[in-house]
């Protein structure tokens, strides 16, 4: 992991596919990449104030920043082994940057209300508890507009670009591929569909090509049969715009994880050290 060249190092932006609840249990190779990396940026980055992140798991009617100290932690699923219920991830929120996100959001013309009582989706927490198991970084989380399109959840990541040069992570987290249609199929081989689909956004992703990306629904092969509703994708277009991607310099990216678990969710993470 490196950062970009400068006076004041730029923290990277980040997306993780969160895949099912069970990733929190079942870590998977995805799971200790993360963790490794969180390491990495933490060393890095030892002043690191705090996360923004995006959830598919919380969609609102316009745009929503948590504001509480403490938010809970949310066990939002049913039906899996009960030790995923006992699991807590206490870490704290930020107001402060809560309100710096707010500011960020209204100079962009951008209408957000904070949220005080929201609890941490599993969308979040999860992917967290790799990241940062101690749970003792501060995180915000950004609720993901109901219709919203690439562009526009791309163009809310712009407006947040700034925190990155101010020590913050912004993370989007969703699934490289989400087909739960498929997910009790017992597979254990990766889905052709799968790979063919993961590796098209990669290209896209490292060519800086940002129309087709935007464009994705039309041009990616198997579109529809990876993502039959856009809502766990569209994180990914948070992590970008917040990265400064798509503009005349290509970033540096780092793939972390191309695993492909229960044979249709890919596991594709990610980073990119926009400026």
């Amino acid at each position: 992991m490196t950062a970009t060249a400068s006076a004041h190092p730029v923290v990277p932006s980040l997306f993780v596919s969160h895949g099912a609840p069970l990733f929190a249990v079942d870590a998977g190779e995805t799971g200790p990449a993360l963790t490794r990396w969180g390491q990495a940026l933490r060393a890095q980055f030892p002043g690191l104030r705090g996360v923004v992140v995006m959830s598919p798991h919380w969609m609102a009617r316009g745009v929503r920043v948590t504001t509480g100290a403490l938010p809970a932690t949310w066990h939002d699923f049913g039906g899996f082994p009960s030790a995923l219920y006992e699991l807590q991830y206490p870490a704290p929120g930020a107001p402060a940057l809560a309100q710096e996100v707010l500011d960020l959001l209204a100079a962009a013309g951008v209408a957000a209300q904070g949220d005080a009582q929201r609890p941490f989706d599993h969308g979040a927490w999860v992917p967290l508890m790799h990241l940062f198991p101690q749970a003792d970084v501060p995180v915000v989380q950004v609720a993901l507009p109901v219709g919203w399109g690439a562009r526009e959840v791309f163009a809310l990541g712009q407006a947040l670009a700034p925190l990155r040069r101010d020590g913050v992570l912004v993370l989007g987290t969703g699934s490289m591929t989400h087909n739960l249609g498929e997910f009790f199929g017992g597979a254990r081989e990766a889905a052709p569909y799968v790979v063919e689909f993961s590796r098209w956004v990669e290209n896209a992703v490292a060519s800086n090509d940002r129309e087709a990306l935007l464009d994705w629904r039309s041009r990616a092969p198997h579109a529809h049969r990876a993502h039959p509703t856009d809502d766990h994708f569209l994180p990914l277009f948070f992590t970008l715009g917040a990265a400064g991607w798509g503009g005349d310099t290509a970033p540096g990216v780092d793939w972390i994880s191309r695993e492909v678990m229960y044979g249709m969710l890919a596991m594709d993470a990610f980073a990119v050290a926009g400026a």
